[in-house]
């Protein structure tokens, strides 16, 4: 019994270490940009293993150098009430399960008629930009309830640590916007040969339609769906509220 609860102190003390490490790091994106993140750094070994080779672009640019269009078109399409919860949208979270639990049963009734035919559905999220951003900043791709948990708590700590604004500008610096393409002033220059802070309305609903599938949507550039998303995004930009 001695060795068991010896075991599980270990284990408590593992898990309160890597709480502080996280709590150290986020304190020091208040004045410190990233030179990386998980999510990038698992992207650029597969590239290499993949391909032998790299082709990558990221440039951070400051918030200001970053066009409000962008930000508002990214709000539109990620996270509509991104200015007013406390990083978690509870609202969309539960209408998220709901989807999933009827695309679940749908897939299984498809399933059961026509099993050689059946398609996967498509499940529905419902981060938000911060429950992104902690998940790429920090965590692996993979899906567990763990893993989960663990992005809530740095979702907490991000929201209670650092501005809106910074989390925004950690974000949109950090996001990938096609292989090897990661954050705006690199989107920008790869789709529209010109900086971040000149992008258009259009131009900018664009490229946050394509945050969702982004190496998908950069093989598609005459997609009708992104050219009929992006039109709502448009239109919806103006009732965007930025940080």
């Amino acid at each position: 019994m001695k060795a068991a609860w010896r075991w599980i102190a270990l284990v408590l003390l593992a898990l309160v270490g890597l709480q502080l490490f996280f709590v150290g790091w986020i304190a020091a994106l208040a004045i410190v940009d990233p030179p990386s993140t998980t999510f990038q750094r698992s992207e650029a070994w597969r590239i290499l293993r993949e391909r032998d080779r790299m082709r990558w672009s990221q440039r951070w640019v400051p918030y200001a150098q970053i066009s409000d269009h962008l930000k508002r078109a990214v709000i539109a399409s990620e996270d509509a009430s991104f200015a007013e919860h406390d990083g978690v949208d509870w609202d969309a979270l539960e209408k998220a399960w709901e989807r999933n639990a009827k695309a679940e049963e749908l897939a299984a009734k498809r399933g059961m008629l026509a099993p050689a035919r059946a398609k996967p559905m498509k499940i529905v999220g419902g981060s938000t930009i911060t429950q992104q951003l902690a998940k790429n900043l920090l965590l692996s791709g993979e899906r567990s309830l763990l893993r989960k948990g663990q992005e809530f708590v740095l979702t907490m700590l991000l929201e209670h640590t650092l501005g809106k604004q910074r989390i925004l500008e950690l974000y949109l610096n950090n996001v990938e916007w096609g292989e090897g393409v990661f954050g705006a002033e690199a989107a920008a220059q790869h789709y529209y040969r010109k900086p971040a802070s000149r992008l258009t309305p259009y131009e900018a609903a664009r490229l946050a339609v394509m945050l969702p599938q982004p190496k998908r949507f950069e093989k598609m550039p005459g997609s009708r769906y992104l050219a009929a998303r992006s039109a709502t995004i448009v239109a919806r930009m103006r009732d965007a509220e930025l940080p």
